[in-house]
């Protein structure tokens, strides 16, 4: 903290860690004498105390839909993982097995996929689910219009119907108060014991603890994790012990194309900003 004051103090830009390492904290914030712009080269923003910025008049600024296309083709390639199990076969047969018969793979046909969160990326999943033979369904907090439910082919449900009716659930919301454990362990338990959970949001959205005990127990059949409640994943954390997980590094957005959209979005940014144009994607307006 003390380093990221010193080096603010005359910046105009400042452009956030892509880890969220570096904390952008309020005593940060405040000895910035001439900044315009805090830009954060991802879709999220957490380490930065917005609050804070907005008290100074500092626009904070995002790379929204950078990834939207890189995390869509990862959601739906574990969900088949999962259908298929895949990582579980693929040890298998290094091991010397050839378990053709021996695990109920099933296919992605004739299921059920619920989405919890239709916005960018939630949407880029349906189109990418169009053609496979597979309902959707959907729950946001802010019900889209009838048109586009019509155009997108999905249909309406509840949070606590889409979890017991679905067979696979992605999880697409952003963390704020509201969807903090939005996953507590008694909506965990309304999940159908062959279903799979697909978590490409932010790990806090889940209750980390009730998810082990569930996946332990085999409540359901498995989930698919690309975040967490504390990164990086320490080694010795249950989720590694569990053979119905696949754990990935928060990299569902990482592409190589789609790291190259964050460096471009983000200095086209920084030069409106500099020929003293508004800047886009503002989180904190």
């Amino acid at each position: 903290e003390d380093a990221a004051a010193a080096a603010v103090v005359d910046a105009d830009i400042v452009i956030g860690d892509y880890l969220f390492e570096v904390g952008m904290t309020a005593r940060v914030i405040d000895r910035m004498q001439r900044c315009r712009l805090i830009q954060q080269p991802s879709v999220g923003y957490q380490q930065i105390d917005v609050a804070a910025a907005s008290s100074h008049g500092i626009a904070v600024a995002n790379v929204a839909g950078a990834n939207d296309a890189a995390v869509a083709e990862h959601t739906v390639m574990v969900g088949l993982a999962l259908l298929r199990g895949l990582t579980w076969t693929d040890a298998n047969v290094r091991g010397g097995g050839w378990p053709q018969l021996t695990r109920g793979h099933r296919e992605l046909a004739g299921k059920t996929w619920g989405i919890v969160g239709l916005g960018r990326i939630g949407r880029q999943v349906v189109r990418r689910l169009a053609g496979w033979d597979v309902a959707i369904s959907y729950h946001d907090a802010m019900r889209a219009l009838p048109e586009d439910e019509r155009s997108l082919g999905v249909s309406y449900a509840g949070l606590d119907e889409l979890l017991q009716t679905s067979d696979v659930v992605s999880l697409h919301v952003p963390l704020i108060a509201s969807t903090h454990h939005l996953l507590d362990a008694e909506r965990l338990s309304l999940l159908k014991s062959s279903a799979y959970l697909i978590n490409v949001a932010r790990g806090e959205i889940i209750d980390e603890l009730a998810l082990v005990q569930a996946l332990e127990g085999k409540k359901f059949a498995g989930a698919a994790l690309d975040v967490f409640e504390y990164e990086p994943l320490p080694a010795n954390h249950p989720f590694t012990r569990l053979d119905n997980v696949i754990l990935t590094p928060h990299y569902a957005g990482t592409a190589i194309e789609s790291r190259a959209r964050v460096m471009k979005l983000t200095a086209a940014n920084i030069q409106r900003v500099l020929r003293s144009e508004a800047p886009i994607d503002i989180v904190n307006r």
